[in-house]
């Protein structure tokens, strides 16, 4: 008989500061692969705005649900002056992988960029996903799915 295998990613710890789509599906595939994730928010006490898009299931969208499931919520106001302290307690023990879906410059000026999670676990790896990439023409445009396949004709 063979032993059952371990998922692949048990023990690594994710914190996604993302919303909408592009975070939640790069947190939800890592959870599958046994990560344990939990999805932050820098808009409580709502949260992520997918939460809010029909069709529902009961106060949450569908979508909501779906790029979320397997994973702990918590709500951080990530302008707050307590917020790193609310971080960097949930990720000092473990491997930890980070990805946020912000504009470039955003997580710095939170004070949640690389460096600054780096100090906090020297361990992590760090991901932030874009648009349009770090820099150059458009990396300051929002770049959501339906952006990026059919980008406006004026950028």
């Amino acid at each position: 008989m063979s032993a059952v295998a371990r998922p692949r990613l048990e023990g690594l710890l994710v914190l996604e500061f993302g919303t909408l789509l592009p975070g939640p599906l790069a947190g939800l595939i890592l959870a599958e692969a046994g990560a344990a994730g939990g999805q932050n928010s820098s808009a409580p006490p709502r949260g992520d705005e997918m939460r809010s898009y029909e069709p529902k299931v009961g106060e949450d969208s569908i979508n909501f649900l779906l790029l979320n499931r397997g994973k702990q919520s918590i709500a951080v106001d990530l302008k707050a002056p307590d917020a790193a302290l609310l971080v960097s307690g949930r990720s000092l023990r473990m491997p930890m992988y980070s990805s946020s879906s912000f504009r470039p410059g955003v997580m710095q000026r939170l004070g949640f960029g690389h460096e600054a999670l780096r100090r906090m676990n020297p361990r992590l790896i760090y991901c932030s996903i874009t648009g349009w990439g770090q820099d150059g023409p458009k990396s300051a445009v929002a770049g959501g799915m339906i952006s990026t396949l059919r980008p406006r004709p004026d950028y």
